[in-house]
């Protein structure tokens, strides 16, 4: 499916980008060209990103004291 018209950019290219190390909306964007036009394709690009990226959680922090 295309994702971003204006560089003609499909999901495929985005994901493998992700697969590549792309971690960030700029980092897939400098990879893939998309988003460098009228930016419409913003919001899917990050959706794809939030979908196949691997995000680093933030640790879990214990609490002295708190209920079990």
């Amino acid at each position: 499916m295309i994702v971003c018209h204006c560089a003609v950019v499909n999901d495929r290219a985005v994901v493998a980008a992700v697969d590549q190390g792309a971690r960030t909306l700029a980092g897939i964007c400098r990879t893939t060209g998309a988003g460098s036009g009228c930016g419409a394709c913003i919001f899917s690009l990050k959706r794809l990103l939030c979908e196949h990226g691997n995000p680093i959680a933030p640790p879990v922090q214990e609490v002295a004291g708190a209920a079990s």
